[in-house]
């Protein structure tokens, strides 16, 4: 067996430890793909399998899997966890450069996933970009300039909650461009892709979809959650009655930019703890790495207290109120 193969398999033996002590169907699913389409020739990533395993939803419907309970959700995480720190040291060590594009509509659990991802981590080398709207100056430059100073350098992960695919999705839905500019952007974004893929950039874009119902669940929660509702805008409102317009311009989305070199990865995410799980076991299948050896670090001793003496500033101590 390959240093590949041992390490897909490391990656995918972590997400399914978990199922050991639980029922068969609390087990997260393989990853679901959008199309056949050749895997990504990004370096090192190796091509999946043509067919999708047993109990994998079919394109774009949910997954049947029961939704995993806390328990189970957080002993398969936290080996997962464990996984992408020694992703981050390859990631460091060999230089690479990595892009992870998130799509979806609103309440898809785009920021969740990304939370799951990132809270083990170092922010230094994981890097979370969700840029506001464009200025009136960005508004004149070619549409994707503004994210080419945002890809990563050696040695990062950048990972972008929403991406250049606005122009594809929400501009296109709700009138913030023409459909000719939608369409040149599509036509374009496939060679700015190929470029990154060419200078070394290892780029996997997510799709993550949710039905109709959960949407309308999710959203109505935001209302009632007062630690929710900052997420709700008026543009999510508009946006929510026009399900068929960005089911529309995702398929359109999807034909023209699901390329060999950078292909869209579909994963359905009504059950929110499942979709992390897959979503981050995928990526770690997706991304070369080998574990880096560790010397067991030790504390070394403390100085000896010397001359000093404790200070007799009246410090402002917070109240102890918990």
């Amino acid at each position: 067996m390959g240093k590949k193969d041992k390490k897909r398999r490391r990656a995918e033996e972590a997400a399914a430890a978990s199922a050991a002590d639980a029922p068969a169907a609390d087990a997260p699913a393989a990853d679901a793909r959008a199309t056949d389409a050749p895997a990504t020739d990004a370096p090192a990533a190796e091509a999946p399998a043509a067919a999708a395993p047993a109990g994998q939803a079919p394109a774009g419907e949910p997954a049947q899997n029961q939704a995993l309970s806390r328990k189970a959700y957080d002993k398969a995480l936290k080996k997962l966890h464990i996984e992408l720190v020694k992703l981050q040291e390859w990631v460091v060590a060999k230089g690479l450069k990595v892009c992870i594009v998130f799509e979806g509509r609103d309440g898809a659990g785009k920021g969740g996933t990304i939370k799951a991802i990132t809270e083990r981590v170092s922010p230094r080398v994981f890097r979370v970009i969700a840029l506001p709207a464009p200025s009136d100056r960005e508004k004149t430059q070619m549409y994707v300039q503004r994210y080419l100073p945002l890809l990563p350098a050696a040695g990062e992960v950048v990972i972008f909650d929403r991406s250049w695919y606005n122009r594809a999705g929400v501009e296109r839905v709700m009138g913030f461009c023409s459909d000719e500019q939608a369409d040149q952007f599509l036509k374009g974004v496939p060679l700015v892709e190929r470029a990154m893929v060419d200078s070394g950039i290892i780029l996997l874009k997510y799709w993550l979809e949710v039905s109709p119902e959960e949407q309308t669940r999710r959203l109505k929660s935001r209302f009632e959650d007062g630690r929710k509702i900052w997420k709700l805008s008026p543009m999510d409102l508009k946006s929510y009655s026009r399900w068929y317009d960005y089911s529309r311009a995702r398929d359109l989305m999807f034909a023209a930019t699901d390329s060999a070199h950078a292909p869209w990865w579909v994963a359905p995410s009504d059950l929110k703890r499942n979709v992390r799980l897959n979503i981050i076991s995928h990526l770690l299948g997706r991304i070369p790495y080998e574990e880096l050896p560790r010397d067991k670090p030790e504390l070394p001793k403390r100085q000896k207290r010397g001359g000093y003496v404790e200070s007799a500033h009246p410090f402002r101590v917070i109240p102890q109120t918990w």
